[in-house]
């Protein structure tokens, strides 16, 4: 699957890079209770932690909202994903399961401090571009709501955008159907490229650990 990153994005960011997986012969269900356990005690872990700091103070997250900053929206009003799951578990609201691909997502997203997004590759078409919305730019959110991603970072194929570091569309879901998917890893621009394989090796790693089949890793800058 070819995936690029427009010189807009480029020209602001330099170091702007983006993990890509793929994964084949996949099955996703409900998480065992293994990576229940291990994510609801990293949770708790992490309220502790975060009792005497704020969220924005974490390097990941302080990273992150400034690549908002200098690709279009307002974190203040459009939270890289990571910041709203930190947000949660400082209020101590933690992450129920919802399926075993999403809770992985949300582990290592709370692990690296990164928004990270998993796709139905079967629901995608043609080549893949993260980019900076125009004012058609849209999409039906997982969140129930029609989110404009005009001016605002996003991912999109020959149908137009399906995914962002806030929050993912409906139509490329990835759910119990699945069987090929797409992970979008949006690392820290400051990352070296040695350090950004050997994170996604790991989370490959997990993945395949819970939902079989095979896997492909690149870091596309």
């Amino acid at each position: 699957m070819d995936i690029h990153i427009d010189s807009k994005i480029k020209s602001r960011i330099p170091d702007f890079k983006i993990g890509a997986l793929f994964y084949h012969h996949i099955e996703i269900g409900e998480a065992p209770q293994m990576l229940k356990g291990r994510f609801r005690l990293y949770q708790e872990s992490l309220y502790f932690d975060l009792e005497d700091k704020e969220v924005g103070s974490l390097s990941g997250i302080a990273e992150w909202r400034d690549v908002f900053k200098k690709t279009g929206p307002d974190p203040n009003r459009y939270r890289p994903s990571s910041e709203a799951l930190y947000r949660r578990i400082k209020k101590q609201q933690f992450l129920e399961p919802v399926n075993s691909a999403v809770d992985v997502n949300n582990f290592f997203s709370l692990k690296h401090q990164v928004p990270i997004g998993i796709y139905d590759a079967d629901k995608l078409t043609g080549p893949i571009s993260i980019t900076i919305g125009d004012e058609n730019a849209s999409y039906a959110a997982l969140n129930g709501r029609d989110v404009s991603l005009s001016g605002k970072l996003h991912s999109a194929d020959s149908s137009g955008a399906f995914g962002s570091p806030f929050v993912d569309s409906k139509r490329s879901a990835a759910g119990e159907q699945t069987k090929n998917a797409l992970q979008l890893v949006y690392l820290r621009p400051s990352m070296e490229e040695d350090e950004a394989k050997e994170m996604l090796q790991s989370l490959s790693d997990m993945f395949i650990q819970v939902h079989g089949g095979t896997s492909e890793i690149e870091v596309i800058r």
